[in-house]
């Protein structure tokens, strides 16, 4: 059975991808920085198919520890999902939005913490010739006034591409998932838009990790029908 590493596992995409891959039959690697958070969702899925690790994404040694202990257990790393993300409002002018102490944890998280997870992953990747999955966003793919979250996403889409061009050869795989918007923590307060659910995403991402070997999906957005190109 292949073995499916996830981090930001607690909740939303995350969460609702280790349901549908646990259905499938991946073993699960899930990993948050309180693992009491992720308690239930073993208990659900059951301790022969998930273990949690705790993990801080921004802690490259935290994240070597969790790919080495998968690779221990299961024999092997075959998928990562680079999923931890986190949001807070930004204005760039000062009009509105969390103060600029507070952007730092959003940077770190969805940028370093993307990127030193690729680092941490990608050498059992190449030994399994598995496959690499970061969430990004549809954010990451337009203009949003003064939000700082929205070009943290421009840089994973771009950190995905590179990421792919360097592992040409390697028979590693890259995927960048975009979704547009989600019903999670970080959007409850939109109630004016169409929505997706986060099991949407999750069959998109196990979508692509079911291509064969020959296949790169290199990247998927999905939105809500009805979502304007600009919310």
């Amino acid at each position: 059975m292949p073995a499916l590493m996830i981090t930001g596992a607690s909740r939303g995409i995350g969460a609702a991808t280790a349901r549908l891959a646990a259905a499938q039959g991946y073993r699960l690697a899930l990993l948050a920085r309180d693992t009491d958070a992720l308690s239930d969702l073993v208990e659900e899925l059951g301790s022969d198919t998930a273990v949690a690790l705790p993990c801080d994404v921004t802690d490259h040694t935290s994240l070597t520890d969790a790919v080495a202990t998968t690779e221990q257990r299961y024999g092997g790393v075959d998928a990562v999902l680079a999923n931890a993300g986190m949001s807070v409002p930004t204005s760039f002018l000062g009009n509105d939005g969390a103060e600029p102490e507070q952007w730092r944890d959003m940077v770190l998280t969805n940028v370093y913490g993307a990127a030193i997870t690729a680092r941490a992953a990608l050498p059992a990747l190449v030994r399994s010739r598995g496959h690499l999955v970061l969430t990004g966003s549809n954010a990451g793919r337009g203009i949003r006034p003064g939000n700082l979250y929205s070009a943290t996403k421009w840089a994973v889409t771009g950190m995905a591409q590179n990421i792919r061009a360097e592992c040409v050869g390697t028979g590693v795989r890259v995927t960048l998932v975009q979704p547009g918007m989600v019903e999670t923590d970080m959007t409850a307060d939109r109630t004016d838009i169409p929505k997706l659910v986060p099991e949407d995403i999750a069959r998109g991402i196990l979508y692509a990790l079911a291509q064969p070997a020959t296949v790169d999906v290199n990247e998927l957005t999905i939105r809500p029908t009805g979502q304007a190109p600009h919310s």
